[in-house]
């Protein structure tokens, strides 16, 4: 109660001076009608009726052309309050003056939608939104507010469309939004068993941004579905060149494809020709793998001893236990039990995505981050330090 006391007090102040503004200028007398509502209007606040506080303040601020920014900017402090009946109550307010000059009423619907966004209305949103931009007035924010419901309501088409126009009205860049967007018709293409539709999907996806991690990696997955894992190798090997932080989504699924379609000297010239390309820890495992199934634990071993000692990791250190300990015995056996359940433990506890722009944490890849809702932001994280900030 004490922080709406102190919201709503400049508020009545601001309702005192109009009122005695007008009446020094001879447009009331003093003692008129306006003074009583002014205390009456304290009256409620001071005794905690705030409801009926705002109708008396609201009441007394006759919308003019002095007015007007003290009802949006009311209504605005309530919906960052949290309070968004109260501010739907004064925007709704504010429209339904007749003395409203035209940017007047699109600054007042503007307010409104963001209202309605803030209580989860998008219909209503969605309608005053469409209004300012056929009134071409706050048109760049009413796009940008629709771009964010359709987002919502996982209307992709409408997206689009509204993507493109805001890239001709503002000239700035969606593509990256834009190839996304096509990734996510393409998947319920996918879903519909439509594989022609989709693919052309994720073509223009590639067209709108080369570097769309996630056009290539939906590519490979159908390919694969449908055995041509020559193509899917194509798909997934464009990853590299386009973020090297996701090799590890695709690493098991290009391993595979190189298993069944090529021969095992190819997919060892392959990771050893990928790590010295991209020394990380994806590409450091898949070898491991290789040389443990062609040479050993012991050679295993010692690849990945040296490649620890230049770049720490816990899943390294997790794999060189399990490398460690068929060989072992005793008290030495012990201690290698002990540490492999306290490093696992650490694993598990440990995030595998970050998102860039926000320091958000995911145990499963996200395309948008749920925290600030940018595209592309999250990606796997890997060393000792994954997952802080």
């Amino acid at each position: 109660m004490l922080e709406l006391l102190w919201l709503l007090l400049p508020v009545a102040a601001a309702s005192g001076w109009f009122a005695a503004r007008r009446s020094s200028r001879g447009g009331e007398p003093p003692g008129g009608d306006r003074t009583p509502a002014y205390f009456r209007g304290l009256n409620y606040l001071l005794n905690e009726q705030p409801d009926k506080a705002i109708d008396v303040f609201v009441k007394m601020l006759e919308v003019d052309s002095e007015t007007v920014e003290t009802h949006l900017a009311l209504g605005n402090l309530f919906r960052r309050r949290g309070e968004v009946d109260r501010a739907i109550r004064i925007h709704q307010n504010l429209i339904a003056r007749p003395t409203l000059n035209r940017d007047q009423r699109a600054q007042a619907l503007l307010e409104l939608g963001q209202d309605y966004m803030r209580a989860g209305l998008f219909d209503r949103a969605e309608s005053l939104f469409s209004e300012l931009s056929e009134m071409k007035l706050y048109q760049e924010q009413a796009l940008e507010n629709l771009r964010i419901i359709y987002q919502q309501e996982k209307d992709w088409q409408q997206c689009l469309d509204v993507a493109k126009r805001l890239e001709q009205l503002s000239g700035r860049s969606l593509c990256r939004e834009r190839a996304h967007y096509y990734c996510e018709l393409a998947e319920e293409a996918r879903a519909r068993n439509e594989l022609s539709q989709a693919g052309q999907l994720l073509k223009k996806a590639r067209s709108c941004d080369e570097s769309c991690v996630r056009a290539s990696i939906l590519q490979g997955q159908m390919e694969v579905a449908t055995g041509a894992c020559r193509e899917a190798i194509q798909s997934y090997g464009r990853v590299e060149r386009q973020d090297p932080a996701f090799l590890s989504e695709v690493l098991p699924m290009l391993l595979r494809c190189y298993r069944e379609s090529a021969s095992r000297g190819e997919l060892r010239r392959y990771l050893e020709q990928l790590f010295e390309r991209h020394p990380g820890i994806a590409p450091a495992l898949a070898l491991v793998d290789l040389i443990q199934a062609e040479e050993g634990d012991q050679a295993a071993a010692r690849f990945l001893t040296g490649y620890l000692h230049e770049h720490p990791d816990l899943e390294g250190l997790e794999r060189l236990i399990r490398l460690k300990q068929p060989g072992s015995d005793g008290t030495l056996s012990d201690t290698l039990d002990v540490l492999h359940q306290l490093v696992a433990k650490l694993l598990e506890g440990r995030p595998a995505y970050q998102c860039g722009q926000c320091g958000f944490t995911a145990k499963t890849l996200h395309w948008q981050c749920p925290g600030c809702k940018t595209w592309s932001s999250i990606k796997p994280v890997h060393g000792l330090f994954a997952g802080r900030s």
